[in-house]
């Protein structure tokens, strides 16, 4: 069944959300500290190797080098400035607030949640690969795998931020199931080099959500996400040029 890889991991993310509830009364603000702290580096971490995986290239003479550093910069520039026009990272927050008004919620970590969460589990190689190789060769299995490792940190980001966390499982079904149903009519484009360089661009902005979570500085990564969609457009423009 087409989609049934988003479903589950939208799912995983609701009762690892649920689990994360239930700790959060009993963990002291010390431990919660820590915890985010630990979720911040070990974000950073998975974002810099994805970038790194995704740059360097091995060569015949077993040297490292450097590939697909243009389109990167220039796919976060344009798309930063196409996010910026669309003020994505805001519209994000009104509709965490949207949730937190409508569940009268009086937790003032609800909306970072749902947007740190949403990012977190939306940016990054498995959701992209994992929704076109279930489009494209109905194969979930890359999805089932991100369910579990979703469903992991869903327990972790709620004992810190609250239930929040759980209504990301909105964003994520909408966002890989449109790229589930969307791989059909992109079949011809998404090559392994453009599936590359879309989850490279992923993997900078998985960095810069590990930056915000350590507070270091604020970057508006929802501004960003169209930047992962740069790639696409460039080898599509080059088709038909």
């Amino acid at each position: 069944m087409i989609g049934i890889g988003t479903i589950v991991n939208a799912v995983g993310i609701i009762l690892g959300t649920v689990v994360g509830i239930l700790l959060k009364n009993g963990l002291p603000q010390r431990f919660k500290n820590i915890i985010m702290q630990s979720i911040g580096l070990a974000v950073f971490v998975v974002g810099l190797s994805g970038t790194l995986q995704g740059i360097y290239k091995v060569t015949i003479n077993e040297a490292l080098d450097r590939q697909y550093i243009m389109l990167m910069i220039i796919s976060l520039v344009i798309g930063g400035i196409l996010g910026e026009l669309l003020d994505i990272e805001m519209k994000l927050e009104k509709i965490g607030n949207w949730f937190q008004n409508k569940f009268a919620s009086k937790d003032n970590k609800f909306s970072e949640g749902f947007v740190t969460a949403s990012l977190v589990y939306c940016i990054g190689a498995m959701a992209i690969v994992g929704s076109f190789e279930d489009g494209l060769a109905r194969n979930p299995d890359t999805l089932f795998a991100k369910s579990i490792l979703d469903g992991v940190l869903s327990v972790i980001l709620a004992a810190s931020y609250g239930i929040g966390v759980g209504l990301s499982a909105v964003p994520v079904f909408l966002y890989q199931g449109g790229l589930t149903l969307m791989s059909g009519m992109l079949e011809p484009i998404l090559t392994d080099i453009v599936v590359t360089q879309m989850s490279l661009v992923g993997s900078v902005l998985i960095m810069a959500i590990g930056i915000n979570i350590l507070e270091i500085k604020k970057i508006k990564v929802g501004n960003l996400l169209p930047s992962m969609f740069i790639p696409v457009c460039y080898y599509t423009i080059t088709i038909f040029v």
